[in-house]
């Protein structure tokens, strides 16, 4: 099997559903309104790739690569990144819904997630060292022995996150949200 190379593409409008996406390297493309969902977009490799309003929900990546992409306003629900290939992996979210995907003990330092809906969101173990949560909604989403060492939390809202079982040195919380640290405590602010 040959393996396919793009570079600088623009692909607009495809439906992946109904169009098999090709096997191979994306470099520095471009996918704008294009459908993934459910679509078996494994062992490919996205390089400097950008995703803009597309539609990834319940998509299959087992050991695809993204490496720099960003997303921005895209469906995500139910995606496995921890099935991702892990070398090098690093990505960014803006205006994401990002509902019931999982990070499961994925190493992705660094990231940022902007205006993003991270509802019931796996990050179990997770290593999220210095990454940016810039007003997202964690509502139900799972912490447990993760690394959010360094990480920004000010502007979000709806988590629970418990001191004892993560790692928190040097993460910032504002005045407004510092309660979602508290819950396991049964505390009331008022």
């Amino acid at each position: 099997m040959t393996n396919n190379y793009f570079e600088s593409e623009e692909f607009s409008k495809i439906d992946f559903t109904k169009r098999k996406i090709k096997k191979g390297e994306y470099d520095n493309c471009t996918f704008i309104n294009c459908n993934f969902e459910n679509v078996h977009a494994s062992n490919i490799q996205f390089v400097e790739c950008e995703f803009v309003d597309c539609n990834f929900s319940n998509a299959i990546v087992n050991n695809t690569a993204f490496k720099e992409v960003n997303f921005i306003n895209c469906k995500m629900i139910g995606v496995k990144f921890n099935e991702c290939d892990s070398f090098l992996l690093q990505f960014s979210f803006k205006d994401c819904q990002l509902s019931f995907s999982s990070f499961y003990q994925l190493k992705v330092q660094n990231i940022k997630f902007v205006n993003c809906n991270l509802q019931e969101v796996d990050f179990t173990e997770t290593n999220l060292t210095n990454t940016v949560f810039d007003n997202c909604d964690f509502k139900g989403a799972i912490f447990g022995e993760t690394n959010l060492e360094k990480s920004d939390f000010r502007t979000s809202f709806q988590f629970n996150i418990n001191p004892e079982n993560n790692r928190l040195k040097g993460a910032k919380f504002g005045k407004d949200n510092v309660v979602g640290l508290l819950s396991k405590y049964k505390i009331v602010v008022a």
